[in-house]
């Protein structure tokens, strides 16, 4: 079978299935690349080994019940990391890889120390040690599952990360001073998810996604509470935020410097960084 071949049969399938334009050819690159281990196949239209048809079936089925393909494959990238993800973590997201290219241009500092909270699979964190390679990067997680996968990506990615198994709400310090900390908690309000896709709802970890709606900055207090005091002098806080609550969570930081919410791709308003002067 030629390789343009092959991806068509799987663009038709994935058009007929999944609701959004947008994700058809995405989708559809991912499968191919899944069962084609050759980046030239398709452009050269090769000829490719015989296909399981039986797996790709099962994929197309669990797609028809709005399984994530992520989650279906068991893994995706992270600017360009390779990252194992199961329904223990989340997947991923193009807004918060903008975030972490914004860290890679902090200016003025010396990265020698990085706390990631609430690491999940542990892209951040394995990003961050990619750039800054001689820097000690600790992850903080509450779940020990999470840890697992991210220990695991770790080991796929020949990176050294220190995890730890910590529930951030009950730190009052965290024992050391960093240069660098960064964190996506869970921020989304429990009232939103009438409005959010099935994919999401349904299959990736609410501890991870979900704040209750009385208090949905519950996490962003504790962050920068122990920043303020785990900081060192000259260092920068990051964090992934609700584009419903910006100001409010900057609101937070009046006594830190350079407090700037940015928006993403989509002009959103995704992470605010601030810095810690004293």
């Amino acid at each position: 079978m030629k390789a343009k071949v092959f991806y068509q049969h799987i663009f038709s399938n994935v058009s007929q299935i999944l609701q959004d334009e947008k994700e058809f050819q995405p989708t559809s690159s991912i499968i191919f690349q899944h069962f084609v281990d050759d980046e030239f196949a398709l452009l050269l239209d090769k000829e490719i080994k015989p296909i399981d048809i039986s797996s790709l079936d099962e994929i197309f089925q669990r797609l028809k019940n709005d399984e994530p393909i992520q989650y279906i494959l068991q893994k995706t990238f992270f600017l360009n990391l390779p990252i194992y993800v199961d329904k223990n973590v989340l997947i991923p997201r193009p807004e918060t890889e903008e975030m972490v290219l914004d860290i890679f241009n902090c200016p003025d500092i010396e990265i020698k120390k990085v706390l990631d909270i609430g690491t999940g699979s542990g892209c951040i964190a394995l990003s961050l040690k990619k750039k800054f390679i001689d820097a000690q990067v600790d992850a903080i997680d509450i779940n020990p599952k999470s840890l697992d996968v991210a220990k695991k990506n770790a080991k796929i990615n020949d990176l050294k990360v220190n995890f730890i198994e910590r529930n951030i709400l009950q730190m009052d310090n965290l024992g050391e001073k960093y240069d660098l900390i960064v964190s996506n908690p869970p921020y989304v309000c429990q009232s939103e998810k009438k409005s959010m896709n099935r994919r999401v709802c349904e299959f990736e970890p609410s501890i991870a996604l979900f704040v209750e709606d009385d208090d949905p900055l519950i996490f962003y207090k504790k962050i920068i509470a122990l920043a303020k005091t785990n900081l060192n002098d000259g260092g920068w806080l990051f964090v992934e935020i609700n584009e419903n609550f910006g100001k409010e969570t900057a609101r937070l930081m009046f006594d830190l410097q350079n407090v700037t919410i940015h928006k993403d791709i989509n002009g959103k308003d995704r992470w605010i960084s601030a810095r810690f002067l004293k």
